[in-house]
């Protein structure tokens, strides 16, 4: 873009500011669209006086309005481009588009596009980008912030997009992103501005302490009159399969239905695409051209429904995205705010529906507190890392017992205040003694807590839907809407009527997929037994059950419960389970082994022998137990250590030259059947073949 003659004076930048904001709204809405008040003092701010600013208003009022007004007014004054820190690959792509019809030239460094990062990094340098995007996890790399350093160095504008990310106190709080946010907004005399639609009154008070004292603070009302909010309690879960079912041949339009877990956007959408609907299942574990795909196809309408876990949140845009179902409620009202309002943007009425679940409790205590550093590991890694030196994420967790997932967690947390550092791959302590700030993270567990029991009520339908949303976000002006189902009693799509033949179609349908285990492949490093490398233990194997599964409630709740034998509707699906799986077997297996269970002896010394019978198998009792039982809440190498010692094949035994199926109760981490499995085969078994009531995640 080329550099305009405008001088620094105060009223021409005021000018040119407004002007700028006129033009961005008009390419992008049209040439009736009229520039919002805090539109323009925003970017007046960030151009007439490189302000820090941030925006907290409802989505669709045009926040990336603000940033692309900016650029282009500070793109005519000469100054570098704009980089926008994104947290979301499809924001991203959504994102590029908008500049592009605000008339900008953008760009995005992401992961699909590593042959690109140089030229696009020269091209930003050089000036002749006006806009270019990155992920906050990008950055949060050292060696590519360090390539990144002359393009933070020569921005015109910064932005930080979702800024409720780089808070404590957002529902959506990402260490790395906040470790970013205090580099970035380190650039003195760089203007800054910060964007998020869900923000209470504590978010927006932290994210502006975070971008200094003098952070100009433009927060509107949140209220998206555009959504008729429902909340259709009492369901069991094959009920609400139903509901969705009939809901989508009866809602106008094409929107997402939410789910919690990876795993039910598989099974749900395979039972909606079985009912004739045409849908997809999109999580964060898909590859970014299939989500790329998905949500193309969404867009265009070429889909009734994504069936998505929250990775199809932030920054999605399709104005005229026509419902939200929420199978199952978030953990906090501000994450629901937050994914429904991608729908109703630019359409009169959506749906937003929630159907409880009775696994929610489970789900929000979970996420109370999984971002909250535990003080005992906190103190057992630092005390790991000043004791050996630098090491590596496998070294460490080895080290300090916890679960990968766990510390990776804490390391992000302890990275944030400079406590640790990393360096290629190895962590080591940082230039900063760590102190636990006991009272904030007290007080951030009874926010979370309090939160938690706001989405009680609010799945309760204790008052006008849209008031409890705005209240719960702080809004400066909550009212009644009048238009949701506690508001007006009336309830979309079938409202709570139930068709049973989709009910009985739901559970039919579900009983018949396979739930497929997938074998440990490698030992953990480390391990004293000198076992290392790939492991000659499990094939693949077959659960009844994954995770809270709508179909078999009553097996999950007796694998979840005390020691007795299955029902005999349980053993008959575990019976057509192996009908199924026979199918692709190479040679039939000739026994049935039990591993020896501390918490449900009865129960799977019964399943093996019933198993056995039916199947004219021998049975064989291979395995004995001794010492305390191998603790569960730790990383992988001290637990396979402990099954090492405590699971043993007894003296003499007899086994079988052919494949056994081995058989448990459940499935989680996996370990334990490894473990016996690997000793099956060094004592001659040729597979082992694992056959579990529930899988869990």
């Amino acid at each position: 873009m080329a550099t305009s003659r405008w001088s620094a004076a105060g009223n021409d930048l005021a000018t040119m500011a407004e002007r700028s904001t006129r033009e961005v709204i008009t390419s992008m809405a049209g040439a009736a669209a009229v520039p919002r008040e805090d539109q323009i003092a925003a970017v007046r701010a960030l151009v007439e006086s490189s302000s820090r600013v941030l925006v907290v208003q409802a989505t669709g009022w045009g926040k990336s309005a603000v940033y692309w007004a900016a650029t282009k007014a500070l793109r005519q004054l000469g100054r570098g481009t704009t980089l926008v820190v994104s947290p979301l690959l499809a924001l991203m792509r959504d994102q590029v588009l908008a500049a592009e019809k605000a008339g900008l030239v953008a760009a995005t460094i992401n992961s699909t596009n590593m042959d690109d990062w140089d030229a696009l990094m020269d091209r930003a340098r050089s000036g002749q980008l006006d806009v270019l995007l990155v992920s906050p996890e990008r950055l949060g790399n050292e060696r590519f912030s360090t390539r990144m350093a002359p393009v933070l160095a020569a921005a015109g504008l910064i932005v930080i997009d979702e800024a409720h990310c780089i808070s404590d106190w957002g529902f959506d709080f990402r260490p790395d992103y906040q470790r970013l946010a205090r580099v970035l907004t380190a650039a003195l005399g760089t203007p800054v501005l910060a964007t998020t639609a869900t923000a209470n009154q504590r978010v927006s008070d932290d994210v502006a302490a975070q971008l200094g004292s003098d952070t100009l603070v433009l927060r509107g009302s949140l209220a998206r009159r555009s959504l008729a909010l429902s909340v259709v309690p009492g369901l069991n879960a094959l009920e609400r399969y139903a509901w969705v079912d009939q809901a989508l041949h009866m809602l106008p339009g094409s929107g997402i239905v939410y789910v919690p877990t990876v795993a039910e956007t598989t099974r749900l959408a395979g039972f909606l695409a079985a009912q004739g609907h045409r849908v997809a299942a999109y999580s964060g574990q898909l590859e970014s051209e299939d989500r790329e795909a998905i949500e193309g196809e969404l867009k265009r309408n070429e889909l009734k429904a994504a069936v998505a876990t929250s990775a199809l949140g932030m920054g999605y845009d399709k104005p005229d995205l026509g419902f939200c179902i929420h199978v199952g409620s978030p953990d906090s009202p501000v994450a629901y705010y937050q994914q429904v309002g991608r729908a109703g943007r630019a359409i009169e009425s959506a749906a937003a529906v929630l159907l409880p679940a009775e696994t929610d409790e489970r789900l929000w205590e979970y996420f109370a507190t999984a971002s909250i550093p535990d003080p005992e590991a906190v103190e057992t890694v630092l005390a790991v890392l000043e004791r050996s030196g630098p090491l590596g994420i496998a070294e460490l967790e080895m080290a300090t017992k916890l679960r990968r997932g766990r510390l990776s967690n804490l390391l992000k947390v302890l990275a944030v205040d400079d406590a640790v550092v990393k360096s290629g791959t190895n962590w080591s302590l940082g230039p900063n003694p760590y102190v636990y700030d006991t009272a904030k993270w007290t007080a951030l567990k009874i926010v979370r807590a309090r939160e938690a029991d706001l989405m009680r009520q609010y799945a309760a339908g204790r008052g006008c839907l849209m008031e409890f949303l705005q209240l719960a976000l702080d809004d400066p002006s909550p009212a009644p809407c009048g238009t949701c189902s506690v508001c007006t009693g009336v309830f979309p799509g079938p409202g709570r009527e139930i068709d049973q033949e989709r009910v009985a179609a739901a559970e039919v349908h579900l009983r018949g997929e396979d739930v497929v285990i997938e074998p440990r492949r490698r030992w953990p490093s480390g391990l004293s037994s000198g076992r290392r490398g790939i492991i000659l233990g499990c094939e693949e194997g077959r659960a009844l059950a994954f995770a809270d599964s709508a179909a078999w409630t009553q097996a999950t709740r007796q694998v979840g419960g005390p020691d007795r034998v299955l029902d005999d509707e349980v053993i008959a699906g575990v019976v057509a389970v192996l009908a199924r799986w026979r199918n692709s077997w190479d040679e039939r297996p000739v026994a049935v082994v039990p591993i020896p269970s501390r918490r449900h002896p009865r129960m799977v010394s019964d399943l093996a022998a019933r198993i056995a019978a039916i199947g004219r198998l021998e049975l064989i009792d291979a395995f004995e137990v001794s010492g305390p039982r191998p603790p569960e809440d730790v990383s992988s190498g001290p637990r396979v250590e402990a099954l090492l010692e405590s699971l043993l094949l007894r003296d003499g035994m007899a086994l079988p030259a052919g494949p056994v199926l081995l058989v448990d109760d459940f499935y989680r981490s996996g370990w334990t059947m490894t473990v016996a499995a690997s000793l099956l085969r060094e004592a001659g078994v040729t597979a082992v073949m694992p056959l579990v009531i529930h899988q869990r995640p």
